[in-house]
This record gives C-alpha cells, structure tokens and sequence, in this order.
C-alpha cells in the first residue's frame, strides 16, 4: 500500500465476506479466548512454551476476518524484523495477500516510518540519516573533547550509555537537566545530552533512541496530528510487552487512546531485560492503564515436562512483583531436574561434558543439547573441557573465548613479549591504551624498520634510544618500550599468570576498561581476569600462546551437530531437548553487582532469569553449583545460590559430591543470619571433602604423602587439558604426569584430579 494518501480519508467500507474459520480448530481454550477476545484493551499472559506465536498470528487473521476493518488500519508490533517477517507470511497462509497491508514491523521500524512523514517538526529533513554506534561515539569523542573533558576519565561510551538511558526513558534534554546532580563529568551529562541533539539536528541525523523519542515529541506537541494516527490505527497489538521501556510504552498508550482496541501479549515472568531499560511495570499496570481490560492467561505448556514445569513455577512463585499464573502441562511428568554440587568450576564442566556423552549414548544430538550460564566469563572452563575431550560446540550470541577483541588485545601483549618480531601483534596494541602515537607514528615506525632492517617493535626500540620521535608520541614510545624491555626481563622467572597480570597493570589496559563507563565495560573487565586464571594452567608463556593458536585452528564447523553455549540473556525464545544451568552460587547467580545497584527489584529479575533458563528445557534440565570457584583471578568458596533453597523438592533430584544438604532460608531472616548459617554449613561441606579426599585411592594401600590432594607416584589422575595419565615423578607439588593422548608433561598437583 501507498503511504503517501490522505489519512482524513481512509475507506472505511466493509471487508469482504469472512473466510473459513476453521483456522480456530486445535486451539486450547486460553488460546481461543484471546483470539476472540477482539474488542477493547486485552493482556493475554504468554507463559513459556504456551503457544504465544499461533495466538498473535490467528488474532491477526481473525480481526480481518470478522471486524470491517481494512489491513492498514492495523498496527502490529514486534521486537525483531525476524518475527515480524514470520508473523506476515504466516498471517497470509490464512488471509491472503491482505496481509501485506498490515502495518506491521519492530518499533524502531514503525518510528523511522512515522518520523520520515514529520521530519520537519522536529528540525530534521526527511533525508535525515541514522547514526550507527560507532558514528555516535565518533561524534560523543568530538563533544566531549571540545567542551574539555577528559575522555580517558570520562569515555564516551559511558556519556553514550547515559543518553540511551535517558531516550528509553523518552525525556528531552530539557527534562533531564535537574535529573543529573552528579554523576558522569561532575553532573555536566544534561548539558552535553543537549549538544549532542543539536549537533545531531544540524548533521541532519539522528541516533536509533531518536526514532522513539522523536516520534514522541511530535504527538505531545501536535495534537491534531496524534489524532490522525489514533483515527487510523483501530487495532493495535504488541508482541513481548514485558520488554518494553518507556518510550514504546507511551508511544503505544497514546495511539490506543481512540479505539482502544490494543492487545499486548507478553509474559511479566519473563521480563529480564531491565538492564537495558526494559520495564516490567508496563504489563504490571495494565489494568490501571486501560480500565476494564480483559486478561486472559495461556497457562497450557506444550514444551516442557511436569518436572520441569514444577520448578520453575515453583522459583518464580517466590517474586512478589508478578500477576500470576501456573504452567501445566499432558505431557508424562518425566524426569526431576537434576541438582548437583561439585568442588569447583574445573569438577563443573567436566561434569556437563560427561553427561553431554551420557546424552549422546542415549541418543540426543549435541545440536539438541544447550549450556545456559549468567557471565560471559564462564564460558572459557567450558569451552577449554569441549576442546580436550572433542566435543564440538558454538557460542551463540556473542564470540568464543579467545575471539574476544579484550582477550585478543592482551594476547597481542603477551605474542610480542614472547616473540618480538611478531609485526601484526604490535600493529594491534602500540597505542592501545591511548599513548600520543597515532597513525603517523606507525607509519615512521614502518620506515624506520624498513631503512634498518628491523621489525616494528626494535624499530620502537631503536627510535626511542635515538630520539626520533617528540612530544607525547616520543614519551608513549619510551613507556611501552621500557614495558616490554621489563616483561621480557620476568618472562622466564614468574609464571605466565602472574606475567600477564603485570602486563594488565603496568601497560594501563586494565584500568582502561575499569574507567570505562559502558555498559559491556565490566564483563570485558571480568573476561580479562579470567584470561590469567588460564595461564595458570601453563608452566609458559610459549605453552599457553601455542595452545591458544590451536584453540583458534579448531574453527567452527557449521555443518556438524555442537552444543549451544550462551548466557541466559541470549536463550531467551529458544528451546532445547537438554539444558545445563552451571554457576547457580550466590554472587555470581544471582549476580552481586545487580543485586548491590538494584536490591529486591534486581533480585526479582534475577529470578525471572533462572526461571527463563529452566523453561527452555523439553526434557532434561542440570542445575550446577560449585563449592569453590575462580572468580576474577582469585580462589573464592562459594555459596550455593538461594535459588537452589527455592526449587520445589518434589521436582529435584540432588547429586552432591557432598551429600544431600539444605540451606533453609526463612523468609523472614536476615541476610547476615542466613549467610552465617550456610557459611557453617559450607565449612561441614568442606570437612566431608578432605575425609574424601584421605580415602580416594584404594583406601590404604597406597602410601599417603605430602601433597594437598594425596597424589602419589603410580597414580592415576585427569587434567582438565591432557585428559588422563599416570604418575611418574613428584617433586613436592609438581608433578611429572605420562597422559594416555598427550604424552609426558609437567603439570602443578593442584590442577590434576586422582580417578
């Protein structure tokens, strides 16, 4: 349909004779219930696995069946161009070509649509351009050095974060600027909010928040205008209402507020992105919002078995902020969700990798199998066991391990200290962080190297100590070739764990991502801790860049079945026949920092997330919790999460190195109370291991030693690594270790297993 007409004059005329309705066949009662439900505000709550997809599409073909409303007259809203191309063509499978008509796209898509009609109200021509990120913090960079703030203190991802914030929120520069007190440049964030929209106006551009808070601006301020939509859009329906943040929020209530005839479908159970501005309140006020609304609640799981079912209703029954409703399911009750206690995050993944081959044996494919985890930085343990036990996997939603631009960075770093000619490395990391040396000095460097016969770095080397370079960029040099001069001097002295964590600190890389005030800053910061966890395992530097090399060889097979590894965040909308849940431990499930920025509403989403993670199991579910773990670079015990308090016992089978053990919480006790309490039970935890540990092999023939885990010469043991092995020598706690596939190797008795 042409855009271009006249809203004033729709034509309204009577549709044509309805269809067959025999597309509501096979519709459980709440499904239909919210298929008829056509008329006036109605919340339909979406539990997981209830078919959601099916209501939405047939609501759609039912309201241009039987109501005499033309396509255009529809506004349907997704929050991907992936769902919405489904929901058309499935929505003309039933309606015909009709379906093209409905307006129907993501909300950024709808805005750039409604602004390009009314540009000019706004300042902007209707040629505007849209800002990608890496433009926007171009522009924040320019901003910010203009107006004399220090970008290393006060980055610009961090203003970037800032403004987003405020645009989801759909505020205006002027209705910020009491807001910012202090905070980001000293409580200077509403005034450079302000400059970056009216260098944005004068560019002719707009950022993606624009194309919500834009749109917004216009109907608040032209009312005559607002009516033409509200007079067009007779229905309206909303796909993944919990998601929303203000800005869609308000847009929607203002063009609802003629007919309304909105349908909001969504799930406040699932609701688990407020970190990016998602608000759980919109769906929760519903009823305030639109008196008189219908709620109609698809309660029916066709996904999951009872098991499953009955702990995840039964964790999320614990938050107050919900509306309410019980999964259920025909389906045979199947197997109890398995909970199990290791000692710690090695014992952990080596676990899920055997029972991933236990899986297999019973005949599930790896592409059936799922790994769901809550930081990003738990992903390595994993993906270090796959690779030496040869289980093929994928990381979805974001990079493996070592692809990381954080991680590659410091391997940079780490290949040129090992490997001084190592050009492309250095090329990589010169002025990173920022050292006064840009393009211009590599390029003298390059002719340099190339007059001298040397590589990049000697070149740095040789032009720093014949003072060939001035100002900032000759200081920079100066720094980063002493730095290099010194790590190479320790290379052979300290371990490669400790190398690199003075690498991290003397180079300043580390401290760069601390400042940094992104909202992906403190991942990378825990992702770089992890990263010298795993030089731990490496008597070398060379030993570890060499396995690295061939971790980064074993390239992803796209047509080979692997096991999906992701963060909970990423899982959410997919399923799988089994689900690993690992890290369930207070702190890192549910995740301190939340919890310390957000307090009982964090926790709550927290619970939203571990619900998420059961409900995408179909038929076996394995929730982890390790007693000890490596967190950020330091051995920590750790506390099983209250979540694990929280599952119904009815539904849990427990498997614990340990024993059977409980950790009851009242509701009514204290936080210092209750971790009091697990802390005694955890330290009997730790008692049963080291008798455990005293008796491992063969009780008491073989001679007991020195070591910390009763290892001796003879052994049998497992390296996460190199697999199993057998015990040649013992040198206090190095030990000298013939592996079955690896051969002879060297390796600390504390990172070996006895079987």
């Amino acid at each position: 349909m042409d855009d271009s007409f006249d809203i004033a004059n729709f034509d309204t005329s009577p549709a044509p004779a309805a269809l067959d309705l025999s597309y509501l066949d096979g519709l459980n009662d709440g499904q239909r219930s919210a298929v008829e439900a056509v008329d006036g505000p109605v919340l339909v709550l979406a539990g997981a696995g209830t078919g959601k997809t099916r209501v939405l599409i047939t609501r759609l073909a039912h309201i241009l069946n039987t109501k005499a409303v033309q396509p255009w007259e529809i506004l349907a809203v997704t929050f991907t161009n992936k769902a919405a191309a489904e929901m058309r063509e499935r929505t003309a499978n039933i309606v015909g070509p009709a379906a093209i008509d409905i307006k129907l796209g993501t909300f950024h898509s709808i805005g750039v649509w409604l602004l390009r009609r009314h540009a000019e109200l706004v300042g902007l021509g209707t040629n505007y351009t849209i800002l990608d990120t890496d433009d926007q913090l171009r522009l924040l960079k320019q901003i910010l050095t203009e107006e004399g703030i220090d970008i290393k203190k006060w980055p610009p991802r961090g203003l970037a974060a800032i403004i987003d914030r405020w645009k989801d929120k759909g505020l205006r520069p002027d209705q910020v600027e009491k807001m910012d007190v202090e905070g980001f440049a000293h409580g200077r964030a509403a005034a450079l909010y302000r400059i970056y929209q009216e260098r944005l106006k004068a560019q002719n551009a707009c950022d993606f928040g624009d194309l919500l808070l834009h749109p917004l601006a216009i109907f608040q301020a032209h009312p005559d205008i607002l009516q033409q939509y509200q007079n067009r859009f007779r229905y309206i329906m909303v796909d993944e209402y919990q998601d929303t943040n203000v800005a869609q929020y308000l847009l929607l209530r203002l063009l609802a507020q003629t007919h309304k005839n909105i349908c909001c479908v969504g799930d406040d159970d699932q609701s688990i992105y407020g970190w990016r501005g998602a608000e759980v309140g919109n769906i929760l006020k519903f009823e305030d919002d639109f008196p008189g609304a219908q709620i109609v609640r698809l309660e029916r799981n066709y996904r999951s078995t009872s098991h499953i079912l009955g702990a995840a209703s039964g964790l999320i029954a614990k938050n107050e902020d919900r509306l309410g409703k019980t999964l259920w399911t025909e389906d045979n009750d199947g197997e109890q969700v398995v909970l199990k206690g290791v000692w710690d995050g090695n014992a952990e993944s080596r676990w899920v990798a055997e029972e991933i081959e236990n899986q297999q044996r019973k005949g599930t494919s790896l592409k059936d199998i799922a790994i769901l985890i809550r930081a990003s930085f738990q992903t390595r343990a994993f993906e270090e066991c796959f690779l030496s036990m040869g289980i093929k996997y994928k990381v979805i939603g974001g990079l493996r391990f070592y692809e990381r631009r954080e991680i590659r960075d410091v391997l940079a770093y780490l290949r040129v200290i090992n490997q001084a000619d190592d050009d492309l490395a250095f090329e990589r990391i010169y002025n990173l962080p920022k050292r006064g040396m840009g393009v211009k000095a590599l390029d003298n460097l390059r002719a340099i190297g190339r007059e001298q016969g040397l590589s990049l770095s000697r070149a740095a080397e040789y032009a720093a100590r014949n003072s060939l370079f001035k100002g900032k960029a000759a200081t920079g040099l100066a720094e980063l070739v002493e730095g290099f001069k010194n790590w190479r001097d320790q290379k052979d002295f300290i371990p490669p764990s400790e190398l690199v964590e003075t690498v991290l600190d003397e180079s300043g890389y580390l401290q760069m991502w601390k400042q940094d005030k992104s909202p992906e800053a403190e991942g990378k910061v825990e992702n770089l801790k992890e990263l010298s966890k795993a030089l731990m395992e490496y008597e070398s530097l060379g030993e570890f860049l060499e396995h690295v090399a061939l971790v980064m060889e074993n390239n992803e097979d796209n047509t080979s079945e692997m096991v999906s590894l992701m963060t909970l965040h990423s899982a959410k909308g997919l399923e799988y026949d089994v689900i690993f849940l690992p890290g369930w431990e207070e702190g890192l499930f549910p995740h301190q920092r939340a919890l310390d920025e957000n307090g009982l509403k964090a926790l709550e989403e927290e619970r939203r997330l571990a619900y998420v993670g059961i409900t995408r199991a179909k038929k076996r579910c394995f929730i982890s919790h390790a007693s000890n773990r490596t967190i950020h670079g330091q051995w920590q015990s750790s506390l099983p999460s209250r979540f694990v308090d929280e599952l119904p016992r009815e539904h849990i089978a427990e498997d614990s190195e340990y024993g059977t053990y409980s950790r009851e919480r009242p509701q009514e006790q204290s936080t210092a109370s209750w971790r009091t309490n697990t802390a005694t039970q955890l330290s009997h935890i730790l008692e049963r291991r080291a008798a455990q540990n005293r008796t491992l092999t063969d009780n008491s023939t073989k001679p007991v030693n020195d070591g910390n885990t009763g290892i001796s010469i003879g052994d049998r043991v497992f390296h996460q690594k190199f697999g199993y092995g057998r015990v040649l020598t013992k040198d206090g706690t190095k030990l000298e270790v013939a592996f079955e596939k690896a051969g002879t190797k060297k390796v600390m008795e504390n990172f070996v297993d006895p079987t």
